[in-house]
């Protein structure tokens, strides 16, 4: 199963030093049932669209709460793409994050098959999303469209070999 995981570039160093992403658990989006049942229309790959997107979403947060912590961290988001055995995913029950899985096992560096990234042109877009994180979260609606700004933004994707030179 193709899982897309949160990820921020400090995180990404970690995972190549350490040679997997962990401590399991770990949360992650995927293609999920539930993701199913409420994009009937969609095919596999606009679903895994909108699983990477919910990732994307929870880097943001990651981003956030690093800053919070004091951690000087580049304002770009980060997903990993990995392949893991279904069993080792459970899907979780609410209905706001259908695609939110939880893995029960760390993902070494041979499952990974992909890194996301925001491009340099997409930092002040990413800054100003995660200023407006807390308001956007209070229902602000000019908070939220900074939210979709960042969300404009797409992914670069980098093939695995290419995460040394990401995170160097």
């Amino acid at each position: 199963m193709r899982v897309y995981l949160p990820c921020t570039l400090p995180a990404l160093a970690r995972v190549v030093t350490l040679g997997e992403l962990g401590p399991a658990p770990l949360t992650g989006y995927a293609v999920t049932p539930a993701l199913v049942e409420w994009y009937v229309s969609g095919d596999t790959e606009e679903l895994e669209y909108v699983a990477l997107t919910e990732a994307a979403r929870a880097s943001l947060r990651m981003l956030a709460a690093d800053r919070a912590d004091g951690v000087q961290v580049a304002a770009r988001r980060v997903v990993i793409a990995a392949e893991v055995p279904d069993g080792s995913v459970s899907a979780g029950a609410e209905l706001e994050e259908r695609a939110r899985v939880r893995l029960a096992a760390a993902i070494p560096m041979a499952d990974i098959a992909a890194v996301h990234v925001d491009d340099l042109s997409a930092v002040e877009d990413v800054e100003a999303a995660i200023a407006a994180l807390p308001a956007a979260d209070r229902g602000d609606d000019d908070a939220r469209f900074a939210l979709d700004g960042a969300e404009a933004n797409e992914l670069l994707w980098y093939a695995t070999q290419e995460i040394p030179d990401l995170v160097g």
